[in-house]
Parts: C-alpha cells; sequence; structure tokens
C-alpha cells in the first residue's frame, strides 16, 4: 500500500501507521515547525488529570501523549488500532498498559474512565461519530472528554498559506524525515477535509456531549474541543 484512501478503511491507516512508528514523533515535531509539543502541554492542561484518576488516551501511538497524565498519578491506557506504534511505544515505555482498541468499538466496559482524551487521531476515525459516541460511553457521568484535533485556521489570509503548505510543502519534508512520505500526503488530505470548529462541536453534542467548546490554537492550525458527559 503506498497511501490510504479518504474513505479510511480501517486495516489500511492502521497498516499506514505501522510503517512510520519509529520515527513517527520526530517527523511530527519537523512537520509542525516545534509547534506539536506546545500542542501536548495545552492537552495536557485541558485534561487536568488527577492521581488516581482513570484517563483514556485514545489514537496514543507510542504512549508520548500519555507521559504527562502518567506524571500526575492518574492511571492512563494509552490506547490505539496500529499495532507497530503500540509495540514502538511499548519498547520505549514498559510500563505503561498500552492497549490494542478501534475507535468505533472500544474495548471497555460502560462507565469507566474519569477523563478521556484523543490528539491528531479522531480525523483517522472511519466513522467520526461513532467514535464520539464510543468516547461517551466510557466516560463516567460527569466525566470530560478533550479533543485536540488539526482545524481551519481564523484568518482567511494565513488559511491560503497554510493549505499551501500542507500541499507543497509537506510531502517533501516528509520525504526527508519520514520512513513512510506518503503517509503525510494522506494525513494533509485529512486535514483539508476535516469539519471545522463549530462543525466538530456540533457532532460531539450529538453523540451526547454537553458543556461542549473549544479555544484555537495557533490561530485556529489546531482546536482544543471539550465536553462533559452529564453526571444524572
Amino acid at each position: 500500500m503506498t497511501r490510504a484512501s479518504l474513505d479510511k478503511q480501517p486495516h489500511e491507516v492502521a497498516a499506514m501507521f505501522d510503517d512510520v512508528a519509529a520515527r513517527y514523533d520526530l517527523t511530527n515535531d519537523v512537520l509542525s515547525l516545534g509547534q506539536a509539543r506546545l500542542w501536548r502541554k495545552e492537552v495536557d492542561r485541558a485534561v487536568a488529570a488527577q492521581p488516581a484518576e482513570r484517563v483514556l488516551d485514545l489514537a496514543a501511538g507510542t504512549g508520548t501523549s500519555s507521559l504527562p497524565f502518567a506524571r500526575t498519578g492518574a492511571y492512563v491506557v494509552p490506547c490505539d488500532f496500529s499495532v507497530g506504534m503500540l509495540a514502538e511505544g511499548k519498547k520505549r515505555h514498559p510500563w505503561l498498559p498500552f492497549t490494542a482498541g478501534d475507535g468505533t468499538r472500544l474495548p471497555f466496559a460502560d462507565d469507566v474512565f474519569d477523563a478521556v482524551t484523543i490528539s491528531f487521531g479522531l480525523r483517522n476515525i472511519q466513522d467520526t461519530d461513532a467514535a464520539l459516541a464510543e468516547l461517551h460511553r466510557v466516560t463516567k457521568p460527569g466525566g470530560r472528554v478533550v479533543i485536540c484535533e488539526f482545524s481551519e485556521p481564523t484568518w482567511a489570509p494565513f488559511r491560503t498559506v497554510y493549505t499551501e503548505y500542507l500541499m507543497r510543502a509537506l510531502p517533501p519534508v516528509a520525504r526527508a524525515v519520514s520512513s513512510n512520505p506518503d503517509a503525510y500526503v494522506y494525513l494533509a488530505e485529512s486535514i483539508r477535509t476535516w469539519p471545522n470548529q463549530p462543525e466538530l462541536a456540533a457532532r460531539m453534542q450529538g453523540a451526547g456531549w454537553t458543556k461542549v467548546a473549544w479555544r484555537n490554537l495557533t490561530g485556529g492550525v489546531v482546536a482544543l474541543h471539550r465536553g462533559t458527559k452529564p453526571a444524572g
């Protein structure tokens, strides 16, 4: 397979991430011009994990995004459908309970987690609405969700420049640093076709989340969405 089609067949997307697992974190840092680390800090702040809380980190990849939650004393479960990513993560962080799972059929009981989060993974799941509903199902009443995802820049001139970067600059940069540059062509296209901030918020509400709000990062290149599962 050279690149995954935009119908996001799970086995193709998983295979794509298996291919890029070893250098995924490095490539992300380069392609985001160092912003990826700042975005992770904002996710950590938004989740606000507490000692002894249960946190689900979906699409956790190699577990880099899970480490801040673990450091607070929370019990974090890194979950991903790419076995290659999980294997790379287990080599780096053997103490974390890496779990294979499909975002539309999570291998967890109802009402388990105090917080659920997914960063840059929701758009790679074939059925977005099913994934939002599954995250809702496994969250305790009163629990919270934090979604960090690429979005639509708010300033029109920058939006044009950004789109040009995605489709023209990103592939050659990816060729220089990634083990599977075609995967990043897919990722660029998936970003362009992803719902904007209000559209994603509406879909979260449709899945049962309340108090839905978002905050733009890096001028809307990324948006941090939050929601709460009703307590009663």
